[in-house]
């Protein structure tokens, strides 16, 4: 290392401090040869940094190399020869590291320059970005990994799980947070204004073109481009959209002059795309384009622990809810139910709930029908229906059992035709029919 730094000159040192993030040039043997000052702020103790290796100084920084999942781009670098890009995940957040080999005027590689860039962990942004189950960890572990680099993300889920709050989590931790965050509606834009309102359109383009107008795609220059729904795509303008992702240019619509728009493309969708490639209702080439990462969104029902986190963070943030709490009973009940419409689902729920509160507690008889209790069957020992231990006629049997499910059950008919699992107009035919067949009871 000696040699090295004798072969150094000042200016060659100088130039780290040239780069607004942290710079480092290292020796093969992982060991520190000059630092920038944003390198000593980020990770500089105070101590000398010549001569530490540099594992040890990102560790006792919190920035652990040694961390599952992460792999030395120096090790590569050296084995190669050409430059490493890669993103390690630490408890404290994220770090992109971009490692360049230097050679001398005989090619000979005789040290390393590495760039860092440190993105927060900052993905709680919203309701939807709490909790601590296994699933939801996994899904923020999967955003911590993705969102520094460029890779496309495909977000996957059920409606309700929150994709578009990913996306934001995404976009904000990524080195393009300072530039534009874009949502394309896909399922809500119809064929004939898709190609308008994606790539923008020049004056006289149609009918109606009076001036001309910025595209979603232009408008998303330098930020993120999010295709929210993106299975709805119609299959006529896929080919479009997959031309704008491996070329990065467009052209309004009317327009001749070709355009150029650098995003950070995520997708979301709740459909089967895998299923569609294979109908033929979605392009492969636009596919395997949109799906470099994927991310599924668990359903609520997967992560029922994280009730209480966002019900908390959830209430929070409805006005009328302030001050409100849940009782432990209603978030018993809360806990056990399968959640269709997921977190949206809850925040109704809880909307609703807050109105009706009179106090300071959500009481479960605040909660949707669906949520409440079921009423407590005959206890044992009760009046059994006749006729069980005989052969008699089914019709018979059956209108014993209705005339004493009506007579025992202690909740209305449309509780008890759900308890029957009949429908409510079903149970008010037969109970209609056992009325006109025994017109005294």
């Amino acid at each position: 290392m000696t040699d090295l730094l004798k072969q150094l000159r000042p200016e060659m040192t100088s130039l780290l401090d040239c780069f607004s993030t942290p710079a480092v040039l290292l020796c093969s043997d992982y060991t520190v040869l000059a630092a920038n000052q944003a390198y000593r702020r980020t990770f500089g103790d105070g101590k000398p940094l010549q001569g530490r290796r540099c594992a040890e100084i990102m560790a006792e920084a919190g920035f652990s190399c040694q961390q599952s999942g992460n792999h030395c781009p120096l090790d590569t670098c050296q084995q190669t020869g050409v430059d490493q890009h890669v993103v390690h995940t630490h408890n404290v957040g994220n770090t992109r590291i971009d490692l360049y080999p230097i050679r001398n005027e005989r090619a000979e590689v005789v040290y390393f320059l590495e760039l860092l860039n440190v993105v927060p962990d900052d993905v709680r942004t919203a309701p939807a970005m709490v909790g601590q189950s296994p699933a939801w960890r996994e899904m923020i572990r999967l955003i911590r990994r993705v969102a520094p680099g460029e890779a496309a993300v495909l977000l996957l889920g059920e409606s309700g799980t929150g994709k578009e709050l990913a996306a934001v989590a995404v976009h904000e931790a990524s080195t393009r947070h300072h530039g534009p965050f874009i949502t394309v509606d896909c399922s809500g834009l119809p064929e004939t204004l898709f190609e308008s309102e994606l790539f923008g359109h020049e004056k006289g383009a149609f009918t109606g073109a009076h001036s001309r107008k910025t595209g979603l795609v232009e408008a998303a220059n330098g930020g993120t481009l999010f295709l929210d729904e993106v299975g709805d795509i119609p299959l006529s303008l896929q080919v479009k959209l997959l031309r704008l992702l491996e070329t990065g240019t467009f052209r309004r619509v009317g327009g001749v002059e070709p355009l150029r728009s650098q995003f950070r493309l995520i997708s979301a969708t709740h459909r089967n795309l895998e299923k569609m490639v294979a109908e033929e209702r979605f392009r492969q080439d636009l596919y395997y384009r949109i799906n470099t990462f994927p991310i599924t969104l668990p359903a609520l029902r997967e992560r029922l622990d994280d009730i209480p986190l966002l019900a908390e963070a959830i209430l929070q943030r409805i006005p009328v809810a302030k001050g409100l709490q849940l009782h432990p009973e209603t978030l018993q009940l809360l806990k056990r139910y399968a959640f269709p419409g997921n977190i949206r689902e809850l925040r109704n729920i809880l909307e609703r709930a807050a109105l009706l509160a009179e106090e300071q507690w959500i009481l479960p008889r605040h909660l949707p029908p669906a949520l409440q209790p079921a009423p407590s069957l005959p206890q044992e020992g009760a009046q059994k229906p006749p006729g069980v231990d005989a052969l008699v006629p089914l019709a018979e049997l059956e209108a014993q059992y209705l005339r004493w499910a009506r007579g025992t059950f202690p909740g209305d008919r449309r509780s008890l035709a759900e308890r029957l699992g009949v429908s409510e107009r079903t149970l008010y035919r037969k109970l209609d029919a056992l009325k006109e067949a025994h017109p005294l009871e």
